[in-house]
C-alpha cells in the first residue's frame, strides 16, 4: 500500500479556494486601515464646504468664545452691527473699501460693483464705508446682484437702504443702521479683497464670517478648523446644560459638571 494518502479532487479544489480567500482577506486587512484613514483625513473640517457647513450649525457666541480662547483676540463686531431681519449665515469674506471723497466721476464706484460681479457662491460682502454710519453702502440693486450670485449675506460698516426689498428677496444684511442716503458722488472705491477693519475688527479676504441673532464674528481662515472644533464642543456642552439646570435647579452644579459658562 502506498504511504501517500490521495485526497479527492473536490477537497483539493476547496482547499485551494480557501487559501485564495485567506490571501485576499489578508490583503484587504492590510489595505483597509490605510483607505479608512484616508477617508477619515478627507472628512476633517479643513475643506471649504465642510468648514462652512460646520459654522452654519454653531452659535456665533460659541465661535467668539472659541476665538478668544485660541487667539486671545476680540473678533466680534459691536452691538451697533445689527441685521435688517433675523438671519443666520456664514461665508467667505469679499472685502470692499470706500473712501469719503466728493466727486462727479461716474466711475468712482465702479470697483465696488465689480467686486460683486466677480464674487462666487458662499461669499459675504464685507464693506467698510469711511465715516459712513449715515451713508447707505448698499441697497436693493446690490443686494439683488449678490443674491443672484448666491452670496451668503453682507456686512456693512455703514448704512443700508431699500430694506423692504431686501427683506422681500430674503437677502440678509448686517449694518450700522438704516438710512435713505447714497454713496454716489460722496465716495470713491478704494480697493477690493484687501485687509480692512470692519466695525473695529480686522477682516482679510477669505476669512470666515459667522452671523446670527447675537451678532457678527470674524474667523481667520488659518485657524478656522481649530476654532470650529472648539466651538462645536462648547455648543454641545451648553446645549446639554439646559436640561441639567432644570433638573438640578442649580446653574452652579451644571457649570461644575460641564465646565462651561
Amino acid at each position: 500500500m502506498s504511504r501517500f494518502v490521495r485526497f479527492p479532487r473536490r477537497a483539493l479544489a476547496c482547499g485551494a479556494f480557501l487559501a485564495v480567500a485567506l490571501f485576499l482577506v489578508g490583503v484587504a486587512g492590510w489595505a483597509w486601515p490605510r483607505s479608512a484613514k484616508a477617508r477619515q483625513e478627507a472628512a476633517k473640517p479643513n475643506d471649504d464646504a465642510s468648514l462652512l457647513e460646520g459654522f452654519r450649525h454653531v452659535e456665533a457666541a460659541s465661535v467668539s468664545d472659541a476665538l478668544e480662547q485660541i487667539s486671545g483676540r476680540k473678533m466680534y463686531m459691536s452691538h451697533r452691527m445689527r441685521p435688517i431681519f433675523p438671519a443666520k449665515f456664514s461665508g467667505f469674506a469679499v472685502t470692499v473699501m470706500l473712501k469719503k471723497e466728493s466727486n462727479h466721476d461716474p466711475d468712482a464706484l465702479k470697483g465696488m460693483l465689480a467686486a460683486i460681479d466677480q464674487g462666487s457662491a458662499n461669499s459675504v460682502y464685507v464693506m467698510v464705508v469711511e465715516d459712513g454710519a449715515d451713508i447707505a453702502g448698499m441697497g436693493g440693486l446690490m443686494g439683488t446682484a449678490m443674491a443672484s450670485r448666491d452670496f451668503s449675506g453682507a456686512v456693512i460698516d455703514g448704512g443700508v437702504r431699500d430694506t423692504a426689498y431686501l427683506q422681500k428677496i430674503g437677502f440678509p444684511v448686517y449694518a450700522l443702521g438704516i438710512v435713505p442716503s447714497t454713496s454716489v458722488s460722496h465716495y470713491r472705491f478704494a480697493g477690493a479683497n484687501i485687509p480692512v477693519v470692519c466695525d473695529g475688527v480686522a477682516v482679510n479676504p477669505a476669512d470666515i464670517i459667522v452671523a446670527d441673532a447675537d451678532g457678527v464674528v470674524v474667523v481667520p481662515r488659518a485657524t478656522a478648523g481649530q476654532v470650529l472644533a472648539l466651538a462645536q464642543d462648547m455648543d454641545f456642552k451648553e446645549h446639554s446644560m439646559y436640561a441639567w439646570i432644570e433638573k438640578l435647579k442649580s446653574i452652579q452644579e451644571a457649570v461644575k459638571k460641564f465646565g462651561r459658562l
